[in-house]
């Protein structure tokens, strides 16, 4: 039986899952964290998703053998390439943000039409058109916006530069007079006022980020995992990168909300591709 008082493990590409984490530590305040970001490899969003997958699993296997009650896969890219070898590889709840944020917007669109905004790998992916299969009457608009990233790891969040390539980018999207749109890559709420601005205001914006970490407490308490009274929770950030790198990039995001990194290295010796 799992323990209780383990942390939650959250593997993201890089700095974009520290949206999850964020949603994550708000509705489960009283929870332990342990926070991967595979920086020295990011962004995934261009890689192949047999790449993807290769470098997801090396990083899912690292939190798992440190002990953890759960695992979170904060990255679009990363849950579409990885999600089935991810929930028949390990013991403890698997959460991930594609299929969470789908079903919000099958709730939430009032005309059927629904974009969604993410990386080149998760478009290529089409894990979006297999989440949308339990909605046949949605139709799906789907955009890479492979530029986003850059704007937010920068500081970026708004100016003529990146309104012009947000206007370019999402131009797909008005026409298809989607009336809800998923930001379905984790940077991408670091932008949400820029998207809105351009979208206007009948355009609901869904965020996976904060579906993810929905779905997270309903599997946690089903499980019967969750922590239901105040206690000293802890946030461990791990990078496979610079570590003083990525606490000025997590710092310039989030503000004080990343504390101390320290880097690991991730064993792709590990028969990852194959052991079940």
């Amino acid at each position: 039986m799992t323990n209780i008082d383990l942390p939650i493990g959250v593997f993201d590409s890089g700095f974009g899952g520290l949206t999850v984490l964020r949603s994550l530590v708000e509705q489960l305040p009283n929870e332990d964290f342990i926070y991967l970001g595979d920086t020295a490899r990011a962004p995934y969003g261009p890689r192949s998703i047999a790449e993807v997958r290769r470098f997801a699993l090396e990083g899912l296997d690292h939190l798992h053998q440190r002990g953890v009650k759960a695992l979170v896969i904060a990255c679009n890219s990363a849950s579409s390439a990885v999600l089935r070898d991810a929930r028949e590889r390990y013991d403890v709840p698997i959460t991930e943000v594609v299929l969470p944020a789908a079903s919000r917007a099958v709730a939430a669109t009032r005309n059927g039409r629904v974009g969604v905004i993410a990386t080149q790998s998760t478009v290529n992916s089409r894990s979006y058109e297999d989440a949308f299969a339990i909605a046949p009457d949605i139709t799906l608009t789907p955009q890479a916006c492979p530029r986003f990233v850059e704007f937010v790891e920068a500081g970026i969040t708004g100016g003529d530069e990146l309104l012009g390539v947000a206007e370019e980018y999402l131009e797909p999207i008005k026409k298809a007079h989607v009336d809800t749109l998923i930001l379905g890559c984790t940077h991408y709420p670091l932008l949400q006022g820029m998207i809105g601005y351009v979208l206007g205001t009948g355009v609901t914006l869904v965020s996976s980020a904060e579906t993810c970490a929905q779905s997270t407490y309903s599997q946690l308490t089903q499980a019967g995992l969750l922590h239901h009274e105040p206690r000293e929770a802890t946030r461990t950030f791990l990078t496979t990168g610079d570590a003083r790198d990525f606490q000025g990039i997590g710092r310039r995001l989030l503000g004080g909300f990343v504390t101390d990194a320290t880097t690991v290295v991730l064993d792709p010796g590990n028969d990852t591709l194959n052991r079940r």
